[in-house]
């Protein structure tokens, strides 16, 4: 499905918690932006606000936009909604007779305390698991056993099976229903015969393989990976069938590809059947865009950091490569599907401020106003304080230009608020607590980006900042301060960049073979292992419209030492197949790796090593966006000044007069003093005091500090 010469504009949609972002290139054409709230829990109609307010600044109407629009790519928060909000179907699981209590023991007493914040980890007494998707009642084993080779040692029990499903659907009134037998992923041929069972009794049950899912060892990893996606996945294929639905009603009859967790594309027909990959893939789009503005600015170690309405999510790019996730976790349930390390915390521009009663101490998260109502100061009936309230109230935002203008904001109203709920509790005045607010947003943040670099031996002096999200340019200034970053980067796509990300992404497809081989093996048995996977991968892109020159694999390894049970990812570098060179530098390049996550010196080849999972990524290379190039002009700004107001300066621990400017009146090449609020149609950027700010050839906004 690579994109058609048919329409001449890239469309990429990308829903949040709170906002709806929208980004249109066309090759020759300027980037377009485009930004509407969220609409839960018709999430689709804010995809078609948002792309209406970019048509709107082109001059078209959205039929007349779809018209011209060969591809429509778009990243959603609906997977990782129903699992917060516990809203997906009433699942049933199927498993291996004597095994029903897998997915209830998680792994063992690290369940009780996993996806837990530092708080409640401290006290591990009054911990307990999280309340499983399919509680113990709606769990049926069958008689069947696959041995670890793959040998069938005991058929099936048609019989049994047959009233295990009948009892999920007519008894406990499943909709969907996860299969996870024993050794599956070497032998499938018993999880296809129970999907055969559940079509014919009721064909509408949705039906979640674990052997094509997650076709990996780990049997409560797996199993929840499985009932995860069977949880999710009706809701998320009934959403895709919306959205394609409400596109076609615009003229749009193009391709629609869906953003994967792991930073890669897929159909949406694909993708509907996966909604485990949908996990979290905006924080991985938003990855994906700072590696590519990265490469077009020369800069290859990036801590990218995006704060939107609901939470705060960075990610580490170092030297042009991320890393994934060694134990992705959604709430409190481990999956294994891949994915690209994003770590988060509950605090965004929609975080309520709250007071904890105990020891009256301000809290900025982890709850959230959300699209709706969302901040008091949106006007749309919140009644709890949030970060983006204590951001008017101390100056940050123009209440007549929020969102380009098309939203007013009520300052009197959360003043109201945030003095009832928050600074009259702690016996302040309106503006010193909102002060405090602002610095504990900044210092939680400090501390997540600190345990993802400093806890991981690196130095956030060697990174460059790349700041994005609706609400992360306004507290840049400060944590990138606090980290002593070498700079800060705000896109020109800042507000949207998880947009941006998606048409900077390729169509990408994972394959896994599960095998233990030690080593050394000889290369010709290893080459043997990938090759039906690079077959299938090669006619599943040509499939999709990949000429060879368009098409990249990449492989990779899991090895891991003697005795040991956790495994490292490894690239695999240079030409492949193997030969015994490239074997050789496999091991090294595991060892290297090894200890920069495990610490130098950990590594211990005189214990042997094996590799356990083979891997290949098939990549359909898709257009880039062509990012306008400008000439830098003079430094002066002030054609883009448009007065002054008083803003708190972080340093000066209060009020100060700052210069307000016009994003849209910068021209590349323009220098703005700190301190300085630069508002743009999509976001607010704060220059915090004796830092410098310039616009760069790419309208990005630089700051450096003095």
């Amino acid at each position: 499905m690579s994109q058609s010469t048919d329409g001449k504009y890239v469309v990429a949609s990308d829903v949040g918690g709170t906002c709806t972002d929208t980004v249109i290139f066309a090759a020759g054409e300027p980037i377009r932006l485009g930004k509407a709230l969220s609409t839960p829990p018709n999430f689709a109609d804010g995809v078609l606000n948002s792309v209406r307010s970019a048509a709107d600044s082109m001059g078209l109407s959205l039929a007349e936009l779809f018209a011209e629009t060969r591809l429509f790519v778009h990243g959603s928060t609906v997977v990782d909604n129903t699992l917060l909000t516990r809203d997906g179907s009433v699942s049933g699981l199927i498993t291996t007779e004597g095994f029903e209590d897998t997915l209830l023991m998680t792994r063992g007493a690290y369940g009780r305390w996993g996806g837990l914040t530092e708080d409640g980890i401290k006290h591990p007494v009054a911990t307990d698991r999280a309340a499983p998707l399919v509680p113990g009642e709606r769990i049926r084993g069958v008689p069947e056993r696959v041995d670890y080779k793959g040998e069938a040692l005991r058929p099936l029990d048609v019989g049994a099976t047959e009233a295990a499903v009948r009892y999920l659907i007519e008894e406990q009134g499943v909709e969907a229903i996860a299969v996870c037998l024993l050794w599956s992923f070497f032998n499938p041929s018993h999880e296809q015969k129970v999907r055969e069972i559940v079509n014919r009794i009721s064909p509408e049950t949705y039906v979640t393989l674990s052997s094509e899912i997650a076709p990996v060892p780990g049997e409560y990893e797996r199993t929840s990976t499985t009932v995860i996606n069977a949880y999710a996945g009706r809701i998320t294929r009934d959403y895709l069938t919306s959205l394609q639905a409400l596109l076609k009603g615009e003229s749009y009859g193009g391709p629609i590809l869906v953003m994967q967790g792991y930073g890669g594309l897929l159909p949406a027909e694909d993708a509907a059947s996966r909604a485990i990959g949908m996990l979290e893939c905006g924080p991985a789009a938003g990855v994906i865009g700072s590696r590519f503005l990265g490469q077009l600015m020369g800069d290859e170690d990036i801590i990218a950091a995006d704060m939107g309405g609901t939470t705060f999510k960075v990610g580490v790019i170092q030297g042009g490569e991320f890393s994934h996730a060694r134990e992705p976790m959604v709430d409190r349930f481990h999956y294994v599907a891949p994915k690209i390390e994003v770590v988060s915390i509950g605090s965004g521009g929609g975080s309520i401020i709250s007071i904890d009663p105990r020891t009256n101490v301000p809290r900025v998260g982890p709850q959230s106003a959300g699209a709706r109502p969302g901040p008091v100061c949106y006007g749309q009936g919140g009644t709890d304080p949030t970060l983006t309230d204590v951001m008017t109230l101390i100056g940050y935002m123009d209440p007549d230009r929020f969102l380009g203008g098309t939203v007013t904001l009520d300052m009197d109203g959360a003043r109201q608020v945030f003095d009832e709920k928050v600074a009259t509790p702690l016996g302040l005045g309106v503006e010193e607590a909102a002060f405090g607010i602002y610095r504990v947003a900044a210092a939680q943040i400090t501390d997540l980006i600190h345990e993802i670099t400093v806890e991981q031996g690196l130095d956030p002096r060697d990174f460059v900042l790349h700041s994005f999200g609706g609400s992360c340019p306004l507290l840049c200034g400060s944590f990138g301060a606090e980290l002593n970053v070498k700079r800060i980067v705000v896109p020109y796509a800042a507000s949207v960049n998880c947009a941006f990300g998606l048409v900077s992404a390729d169509i990408v497809h994972e394959y896994t073979h599960t095998a233990t081989r030690p080593v050394p093996s000889p290369a010709a048995e290893i080459n043997a292992l990938f090759a039906p996977m690079v077959e299938q991968a090669v006619a599943q892109l040509k499939a999709e419209g990949f000429e060879p020159d368009r098409q990249a694999l990449e492989w990779a390894v899991d090895l891991r030492y003697g005795r040991q049970v956790h495994e490292v990812t490894t690239p695999v570098r240079g030409t492949t197949p193997f030969d015994d060179a490239s074997l050789a530098r496999l091991t090294d390049d595991f060892e290297a790796l090894y200890e920069r996550r495990y610490g130098k010196g950990s590594a211990y080849r005189e214990a042997g090593m094996e590799m356990t999972m083979f891997r290949l990524t098939a990549r359909g290379v898709m257009d880039r966006p062509e990012m306008e190039k400008m000439a830098l002009g003079t430094t002066d700004s002030s054609a883009a000044l448009m007065g002054t107001r008083r803003v708190f300066v972080d340093a000066r621990d209060g009020m100060a007069e700052a210069s307000i400017y016009d994003f849209e009146k910068l021209n590349p090449g323009n220098e703005i003093a700190g301190p300085a609020v630069i508002h743009t149609p999509i976001t607010t950027i704060v220059l915090q005091d004796t830092q410098q700010g310039r616009m760069d050839e790419y309208r990005n906004v630089v700051i450096e500090f003095g």
